[in-house]
């Protein structure tokens, strides 16, 4: 395991976990590789068709994509489970894994077939209504893996008979569905540089599409696409150009502030320095696109420049990290780019999957656009055909001494590295017009330090520290996002991460790291009904309805950014 001298005893758990494969997993994680079947795998389930894929958001049956669309809203159209009765959620079954540690799975389901993953890429096949289990795929880790946040996964892709899934060695593997059979896998990038994969893809006329983490590495980010069929790569969008990655020079971030750059001294070092530093300027891709399917685009944000906190040694504006970037689906040739902070020292990367909805523009007319839930605690609105920024929300979390610089000795500025909205995805309710975020509250200070390139291992440039004398907790919010302003909140004991579901019944859900998961009044954010899990609920919920009853269903496996308490269980509720 990598040591950090330099970091204290409070530091946030966030980024400070690299592994090697050997230091992190046990024997039989090293040695496995193998599917282990259980009972038959239902008649019900049928290859998922393109057609289904593009339906999937007004599908009341299935859970097809990690957020439920290629749009992203998570929002599921049945309302059978509603405000009159989510008091009567109980358990229909708790299925465990055999794995305890971090869960941030978002599951998938076919025809009653639902299919999993747990840290370390297992993947599980099972009954969506009894729990029972199909198959269990154990991924067969190379000598390195190097990874950021814990060794976590969140979900795999479907398209016809076949499951896509991003490992820890950066690796893509195919599985047959039906009996979890590997059929394929190829690297992605080398691990050894501080490449990793903890995304859920995204599958779309025969491309799978995956981004990368790294950002913490020194890595050269990326969006790529491979063959569905064969694995082979198609296609590869850099997330930190060759050329023009100093970007416009810009001195206030997205909302207009004054970022406190020394832009002179950036452009006489740019000067000085020269070479391929781009090749290690980072921009990971946490979290899965969104595609327009209508206009051929694909849409995403990236993380943070590397190294995180010390900006001297990357002069420029970043591009295209901490942005909102559009890029061609066929060809993954660039269309556009909104950054929202510029030449980031904080860690407030872009990092909560984008979500396409139409918006008001400033005139009242309705257009494409999309919505981004950021770090900074702001949800951003903008025009889908350029990206545009049209309006910004009020913030939904404490923004003090923005943007005070890093010191040798720690600046203190809110929000703290971890956001805002962290990775959490949001929910988008299409009638009530409100998004949903999981924000976190974690006042932090920021120190620098020059530090040279390690070679692939961590590299934050300095260190951020939660303050201990602060309180920590964390707020669910929604957001009008045709006026920005902030509908309701509800405050909870401690930091969200996770992500949110809406549903048509009138409901949001989401968790709590205390092992608490809730469901919420929509439209004015009361609380109706509450289950304790057991452990850290901090993965996004799904829905979904077999046999002509709807599920809510669940990961509880705690988290090991927030060190929240871990579990191994799906936990799949019903009215009962």
């Amino acid at each position: 395991m990598l040591s950090l001298p330099r970091l204290s005893r409070h530091a946030v758990p966030l980024l400070f976990l690299a592994f090697t494969a050997s230091a992190a997993l046990g024997a039989e994680e090293i040695q496995g590789g193998a599917t282990t079947p259980g009972a038959p795998m239902s008649s019900a389930l049928r290859p998922v068709t393109q057609a289904q894929l593009d339906a999937a958001g007004s599908n009341g049956n299935d859970w097809l994509h990690s957020n439920g669309s290629y749009v992203q809203t998570r929002y599921y159209p049945a309302a059978q489970i509603n405000t009159k009765n989510v008091a009567k959620l109980r358990p229909a079954f708790i299925f465990q894994t055999a794995v305890m540690e971090s869960m941030e799975t978002a599951p998938i389901v076919v025809n009653g077939v639902m299919f999993l993953t747990t840290s370390y890429n297992h993947v599980y096949a099972i009954d969506a209504v009894t729990g029972k289990e199909f198959w269990h795929y154990k991924h067969k880790m190379g000598p390195i893996t190097t990874f950021c946040c814990g060794p976590n996964n969140r979900g795999v892709a479907i398209s016809g008979d076949r499951l896509y899934m991003g490992t820890l060695d950066a690796k893509l593997v195919a599985l047959d569905a039906k009996t979890g059979k590997l059929l394929w896998e190829t690297q992605i990038a080398d691990p050894e540089l501080g490449y990793s994969e903890t995304m859920a893809p995204v599958v779309i006329d025969d491309k799978i599409l995956i981004g990368t983490n790294g950002g913490e590495y020194g890595i050269r980010g990326f969006v790529k696409a491979f063959s569905a069929s064969d694995g082979k790569l198609l296609w590869t969008f850099y997330t930190i150009p060759e050329k023009g990655h100093e970007g416009v020079w810009a001195t206030k971030d997205a909302t207009g502030r004054d970022m406190k750059r020394d832009i002179a001294a950036e452009k006489k070092m740019l000067a000085d320095k020269g070479g391929d530093f781009y090749k290690k300027l980072g921009g990971g891709v946490w979290m899965a696109p969104a595609v327009d399917r209508a206009n051929k685009l694909v849409i995403f944000v990236v993380g943070n420049p590397s190294p995180d906190l010390y900006g001297a040694i990357r002069p420029g504006d970043n591009l295209y990290t901490d942005s909102l970037v559009a890029i061609d689906l066929n060809t993954g040739a660039y269309k556009w780019h909104s950054q929202y902070i510029a030449h980031d020292v904080w860690d407030l990367d872009a990092v909560s999957p984008p979500i396409l909805v139409d918006v008001r523009d400033e005139k009242g007319q309705m257009i494409p656009g999309v919505i981004h839930g950021g770090k900074t605690g702001h949800v951003y609105v903008h025009d889908r055909r350029d990206g545009r920024l049209i309006r910004y929300s009020q913030a939904m979390i404490p923004q003090e001494n923005m943007w005070t610089l890093p010191t040798p000795q720690g600046a203190r500025m809110l929000p703290g590295a971890n956001g805002g909205v962290e990775w959490s995805p949001m929910a988008f309710n299409p009638k009530m017009r409100l998004a949903y975020a999981a924000n976190l509250h974690q006042p932090m200070t920021y120190q620098v330090e020059d530090v040279p390139y390690p070679g692939g291992k961590l590299w934050l440039g300095g260190a951020f520290k939660t303050i201990p004398s602060e309180q920590q907790w964390g707020k669910l919010s929604a957001v009008n996002i045709d006026s920005g302003k902030v509908a309701w909140d509800y405050k909870t004991e401690q930091p969200l991460i996770g992500g949110v579901l809406a549903t048509a019944g009138g409901l949001v859900f989401t968790g709590e790291g205390n092992g608490l998961f809730k469901a919420f009044d929509a439209a004015n954010g009361k609380m109706l009904w509450q289950f304790q899990c057991g452990a850290g609920v901090n993965s996004p919920p799904v829905s979904y309805t077999v046999g002509g009853k709807q599920y809510i269903a669940v990961a509880a496996g705690g988290n090991t950014q927030l060190d929240f308490k871990r579990g191994n269980s799906i936990f799949v509720f019903a009215v009962q």
